[in-house]
């Protein structure tokens, strides 16, 4: 029997087989889940490839987490493909380039409100729009990385990141009575696409390279995916509004 038998996850953010995304789809099939994919725009394509590397091809629906249509529609577009859902996987981030590499002084209502809506606000609006698809409860997991300190570079991010576990206590408190877990991944730095697009990664490199107790590789996303796929199961039925760090040990280090 599998961890996660009989089990629906909706699976945001695979573009590559590089993710922690794609690993969490991944290992949730070889659990036992059925798996349902969401992408949108130019990143379908991506989405759509990587979906073929899987053990089992996963369906796809279309949703940008900033569309209210798409958000309002998602229930239906799912529906198409299972009954309900267990489990969400929210793995979406973004912020322009004015709002990362240290310029956090210069940087735009505009661009610092575009990393908070993507980064932190969604992960409400992913929860709620998917919310009538878990009549029976499930687990919300988001995938997090640390924001309590400032991080070199990483500058907005860092703010939509705090507010995104903030999101996720008052998601908690919210979403408790109907049986909804939320609780995130805190991931030490994997080179992802994503990763790699932050100006200055390198600094993060550094840090984990020389301060993890435990051994960190940088290109190995599947001990973060294994904490999602752990949180989806029935193994932490009394476990939300947790913060789990997979890190190697980093955030319980000083400097």
């Amino acid at each position: 029997m599998g961890l996660l038998d009989g089990k629906r996850i909706l699976v945001t953010g695979v573009l590559t087989d590089q993710s922690i995304a794609f690993h969490v789809a991944r290992l949730a099939q070889e659990q036992g889940a059925t798996v349902i994919l969401t992408s949108f725009g130019r990143t379908m394509g991506l989405t759509r490839r990587s979906s073929g590397r899987l053990p089992a091809e996963a369906p796809i629906v279309e949703l940008d987490v900033t569309n209210e249509e798409h958000l309002a529609a998602l229930a239906d577009h799912v529906r198409e493909h299972v009954d309900g859902l267990d489990g969400v996987l929210h793995s979406i981030g973004f912020a322009p380039e004015a709002a990362l590499g240290g310029n956090f002084l210069n940087t735009s209502w505009a661009d610092a409100g575009t990393a908070v809506h993507v980064s932190a606000y969604s992960l409400k609006a992913l929860a709620v729009a998917a919310s009538p698809l878990m009549s029976a409860g499930g687990s919300v997991v988001g995938l997090d990385f640390d924001a309590t300190v400032a991080w070199p570079k990483y500058d907005w991010m860092g703010v939509a990141k705090a507010a995104f576990e903030s999101t996720a206590r008052y998601l908690a408190r919210d979403l408790g009575p109907r049986g909804i877990r939320v609780n995130l991944v805190a991931a030490g730095p994997i080179r992802t696409m994503a990763a790699k697009s932050i100006p200055g990664f390198d600094d993060f490199e550094a840090v984990w390279s020389s301060r993890a107790p435990l051994a960190w590789d940088l290109d190995d996303p599947v001990p973060a995916a294994k904490a999602c796929v752990a949180l989806f199961s029935d193994w932490f039925p009394a476990t939300t509004g947790e913060i789990i760090h997979v890190d190697g040990g980093v955030h319980s280090q000083g400097a």
